[in-house]
């Protein structure tokens, strides 16, 4: 059939994909104002007939800092071996909140909209996407209240803040990975849905958000870098705080984060042919 993309007209072919496959650019090209179209939908969708609308995005990061400094700095007398713990849990949070709320958000992102998935032909790709887009927008305002925080700590600016942007990236590409995967299984098996949270929660644990790297014995260092996040995590502070970089970690959490971006994107594009099916 004849579809019209920005006043021209494209003839489009549907075929069944068979084996790994990697990502249609052009398609993704053609079809790139819808997903902006849904990352805006869910943004509306989030904030309608809330009270606080956006601060909501600031007050999840900001009400764990203070929690997580009274429980584990002031009663379990953890140190962040530098800067003072409410900056050190607070810039470690802002990169552990996205991720978990975007994988929670995109784990269930097709089974929420299986009436575009049955009835509309589009890269479903753009569905998971979406849902981590409109938390990435989030992410801006908690990241500008680091601002006034450090301030108020008297905690100076480091050069390391043009770093950010990469470990936002980062951060953005493992929350992708885990989406995709997720996403998929959840099509076929209904009971991802009860075991996302699980992972969410157990994971924060084995990332280092609330202690810091040195409370990691030294032989099982190298294995941390195999969580990805561990290295974000590492990155954010870095990049807000000024504290000593494990370029070491980074690097591996970098590189096993973009692995884990292509990975998934291969695994969904292999199960999308049965999602229409399935749903």
């Amino acid at each position: 059939m004849l579809e019209p993309v920005m006043g021209k007209h494209y003839e489009l072919v549907i075929r069944r994909r068979t084996g790994w496959q990697p990502i249609d650019f052009r398609e993704i090209w053609l079809y790139r104002e819808l997903l902006w179209f849904l990352v805006w939908r869910d943004i509306k969708i989030r904030y309608r007939q809330t009270a606080l609308g956006v601060a909501w995005a600031v007050l999840q990061p900001l009400l764990l800092m203070i929690i997580f400094t009274i429980l584990f700095h002031r009663i379990g007398q953890i140190q962040s071996g530098g800067p003072p713990y409410a900056l050190f849990a607070f810039a470690g949070l802002l990169s552990w909140t996205f991720f978990a709320n975007a994988v929670t958000a995109s784990s269930g992102s097709l089974i929420g909209n299986q009436n575009l998935v049955s009835k509309i032909y589009f890269p479903r790709v753009f569905i998971p996407l979406g849902a981590i887009g409109a938390l990435a927008i989030d992410l801006i305002p908690s990241i500008l209240l680091c601002f006034p925080m450090l301030a108020y700590y008297g905690w100076p600016l480091s050069p390391a803040l043009l770093l950010l942007p990469l470990f936002v990236l980062g951060t953005f590409l493992v929350a992708s990975g885990v989406g995709f995967i997720l996403s998929a299984l959840n099509v076929q098996f209904r009971d991802i849905k009860y075991v996302v949270p699980f992972l969410v929660q157990a994971g924060m644990f084995v990332t280092p958000v609330i202690y810091p790297v040195t409370y990691v014995p030294e032989k099982y260092r190298i294995w941390l870098g195999l969580n990805p996040m561990a290295g974000m995590a590492e990155g954010f502070r870095l990049a807000i705080l000024g504290t000593p970089a494990n370029w070491g970690l980074i690097g591996t959490s970098l590189s096993v984060g973009a692995a884990l971006f292509v990975g998934g994107l291969f695994f969904f594009r292999r199960l999308e042919s049965r999602f229409a099916d399935l749903i």
